[in-house]
């Protein structure tokens, strides 16, 4: 474990950053960006002292005697103005970026993603000599791989080390994303598998998040990005089943073809897009394709140079969601 560090996280109010503040707390003392006095009010809760600023105006100055960063924070939904996408999810890290180096900081670890290397087809077993995605149709891939450039690019300016750890489908008690979507789509009648929910995925439970991210904080090499997942594989099926399951949802056997479903949502979202209507369309292209796909990703390199082994088994994680 690192010695005791001053560390700034951002995103602090959301799943990830969150829990990232309730792990190191206790050994590190916790700053968090607070766009509000409600997201002020949420990181002071979860153990950090809020600093008021947001990725359009954090300077050195937020960042004063911090040792370390966690940049969790991104435009992370499927759906919005590719603006907001590059402003929060480039212009936001590089911002960050900068003003970490101007203030001293040693330690840059950016929460990237999958997606950040998705245009729409299969990932199978891929490790991170896979190309990342900036020219992706989709906004989120294509602005976090843009982020994740600029962050590895950063790597050794100003004598600050930066390193990606990318998760894929986190998961676990808290999660404010995929647990809450989906039970609403089930609860509302909306939901249908694609292609009966056979495409197969990695995980990665909140707890074994955190775990990297602490391991990060001393161990990588500066300059690289590292896959986090749960040694288990899954189909998208089992996992939603076993998943929603703890919440006391039990997921219908309604199932349309891929197809179809990327048919529908490239003919409607051009429209939605077209009348800039702001509610999401049923489907997004990016929705339709992540979920009708494999996505599985390696760990070893997690495991060789952070010395990362998942701490929570994928049934170990869901008996303490049931309980």
């Amino acid at each position: 474990m690192a010695s005791a560090m001053r560390i700034f996280v951002t995103g602090g109010s959301g799943f990830v950053g969150g829990a990232v503040i309730r792990r190191l707390a206790e050994d590190h003392d916790l700053v968090a960006m607070a766009r509000s006095d409600s997201s002020a009010r949420t990181v002071e809760q979860r153990g950090a002292r809020a600093v008021r600023c947001s990725l359009d105006d954090v300077d050195a100055s937020h960042l004063a005697g911090c040792d370390a960063v966690i940049h969790a924070a991104a435009k992370a939904e499927a759906w919005g103005a590719w603006s907001d996408f590059e402003r929060i999810n480039v212009e936001g890290t590089r911002r960050m970026l900068e003003a970490a180096g101007s203030a001293g900081v040693r330690r840059f670890i950016h929460i990237g993603t999958e997606a950040a290397l998705f245009k729409g087809q299969p990932m199978r077993d891929i490790d991170e000599s896979y190309p990342l995605a900036p020219d992706s149709p989709f906004p989120y891939s294509a602005t976090k791989a843009r982020a994740e450039l600029a962050v590895r690019g950063a790597n050794d300016l100003l004598g600050m080390q930066t390193l990606v750890l990318r998760p894929r489908l986190v998961w676990g008690p808290g999660d404010e994303t995929v647990l809450p979507a989906v039970r609403h789509l089930v609860e509302s009648g909306r939901f249908a598998w694609i292609d009966g929910g056979r495409s197969r995925t990695s995980s990665c439970h909140i707890d074994n998040l955190t775990h990297a991210i602490e391991l990060a904080l001393a161990h990588g090499r500066g300059g690289e990005a590292y896959f986090i997942a749960d040694d288990e594989v899954h189909t998208i099926r089992a996992f939603l089943t076993a998943y929603l399951r703890t919440a006391g949802v039990e997921m219908p056997d309604k199932s349309v073809p891929a197809w179809l479903v990327r048919g529908v949502a490239g003919a409607v979202e051009p429209l939605w897009r077209l009348f800039r209507v702001q509610k999401p369309p049923p489907i997004t292209r990016f929705e339709a394709c992540i979920l009708s796909v494999d996505c599985t990703v390696k760990i070893d390199k997690a495991r060789d140079e952070l010395g990362y082994q998942p701490l929570v088994a994928m049934e170990q994680g869901l008996a303490a969601l049931r309980q």
